[in-house]
């Protein structure tokens, strides 16, 4: 009886928890699951705000084209020549003669038209002279390249002078920087037929009238007081063309030709 009294006992302490519920127990914390390297949403590079720009390299200007030995800036006082010209870089009035090139001399076939064309490039302006390696001839001129800067570029005047068929190309070692240039400038100046080389006509000259003939008669009658057509048929002239005034009174007929 006494067992029976405690498994009845033990059997009510279970319906009792039952029916009071046990406390729950809390779920384990869910373990979030990584996400691999290779599932993880990829992000462009962002450029630095200090990245430095890379800069298109500055071509230098052909040769040729812009000076480039020492150089100083004068004014033009006068022309020379077509080669020559005189001007004041701060020191006065100075000789400049033009390097590797070569005008006919003044009075000389062509010299006019080389200074004129000189002249029209370079006079009053202000030009830039280029040094090669002398600083003065034997006369004690200086001796450089003149250049005008444009602003959008620069005119070279002693190759202008060449290409223009005013000058021709001169080498005067050492100064011999642009000879080659001078050259093939001077070559098709030659092949184009411009400026001393542009073909010149032929000049017309009349003929000196023959000593002790008359200047209105053909053939050729003496100059004398008088004479009549007896005369010149006499002489073998007959009939006479009449040129100019008949002072012989040769062409009763006005009909140009005397001595019928």
């Amino acid at each position: 009886m006494g067992r029976r009294r405690r498994l009845i006992a033990l059997f009510a302490v279970v319906v009792l928890a039952a029916c009071t519920g046990a406390p729950e127990v809390e779920p384990a914390a869910k373990t979030a699951t990584a996400t691999s390297a290779t599932e993880r949403p990829t992000r462009e590079p962002t450029p630095s705000a200090t990245a430095e720009l890379t800069e298109t390299p500055t071509q230098s200007p052909a040769f040729g084209t812009a000076p480039v030995g020492p150089t100083e800036v004068a004014i033009v006082l006068s022309i020379t020549d077509g080669d020559t010209i005189r001007v004041d870089r701060g020191n006065g009035s100075e000789s400049v003669r033009y390097i590797g090139i070569n005008t006919p001399e003044v009075g000389d076939p062509g010299g006019s038209e080389a200074t004129a064309e000189n002249a029209r490039l370079v006079e009053g302006a202000e030009v830039v002279l280029e040094l090669d390696v002398s600083e003065t001839d034997q006369f004690g001129r200086l001796l450089r390249y003149v250049w005008i800067e444009t602003g959008s570029g620069w005119t070279f005047v002693n190759f202008e002078l060449v290409s223009r068929g005013f000058a021709q190309a001169a080498t005067y070692p050492p100064d011999v920087r642009f000879t080659d240039i001078f050259l093939a400038a001077e070559k098709a100046a030659r092949e184009a037929e411009v400026g001393l080389w542009a073909p010149r006509p032929e000049p017309v000259t009349t003929p000196a009238p023959v000593a002790n003939c008359h200047s209105s008669y053909e053939p050729c009658l003496p100059i004398v007081g008088d004479l009549d057509c007896p005369d010149v048929r006499a002489m073998g002239a007959a009939p006479v063309t009449v040129l100019g005034p008949d002072d012989y009174r040769l062409d009763g007929s006005h009909d140009g030709v005397g001595c019928e």
